[in-house]
Parts: structure tokens; C-alpha cells; sequence
């Protein structure tokens, strides 16, 4: 088991689940999260998030709100806005690219 958790935000949580399915292959944990309340809880309960990725299905106004709540509770977590260009298929490869560069993977 690793120590490196990737916080995976989506508008929709099958969204999620589905990337976390596929990058299962990864010496990473996923968890996910679709709102804001989500992401607090997540980032109280996970001390050990290193990197959270955001996918293009939420509006500009929530992306905004989850990057003003990461960047002030836990400053140290690189945060990854994917293109809305790609759609939902292009999340995975993109979460697999990010993590690959940020982990050394």
C-alpha cells in the first residue's frame, strides 16, 4: 500500500469511481469527491493527500470554490485543473500523466 493519495474531483462521483478503476494499476489510493462538503471531509480525513486532480465537468464557479478550499486548508497540495477539450474519456489519461510527472512514476 503506498502513502500517496490522489484527491480526484468530478461533477459526477461514477466519474470518478470509473478513473479510480482504471488507474488501479498504479502504485497510488484514489478517492474521490463531487462537492465541496466532500472535499473538506476528504481533506480532513486524509492527511496523506499529495496531489488532487480536477475534472472538467464542474463549472467555473465550483472549480474556484474547491481550489479556494484546498489551497487554504492544505497549501502543500498541487492542484491539476484537465481541459473540458478531452471530455469525461480523457480524465484517466490525463490523472495518469499528471501522477506519472508529479511521483516519478
Amino acid at each position: 500500500m503506498t502513502n500517496k493519495t490522489v484527491l480526484l474531483m468530478g461533477r459526477l462521483s461514477d466519474i470518478v469511481d470509473n478513473v479510480a478503476r482504471a488507474l488501479n494499476d498504479m502504485p497510488l489510493s484514489f478517492i474521490g469527491a463531487t462537492n465541496a462538503d466532500e472535499v473538506k471531509q476528504r481533506l480532513k480525513d486524509h492527511p496523506e493527500i499529495a496531489l488532487a486532480v480536477m475534472g472538467a465537468g464542474l463549472d467555473d464557479a465550483t472549480r474556484g470554490e474547491l481550489i479556494e478550499i484546498i489551497a487554504t486548508a492544505r497549501p502543500n497540495i498541487t492542484i491539476h485543473l484537465k481541459d473540458r477539450d478531452s471530455g469525461p474519456s480523457g480524465m484517466s489519461p490525463f490523472v495518469r500523466r499528471v501522477t506519472t510527472a508529479m511521483f516519478d512514476l
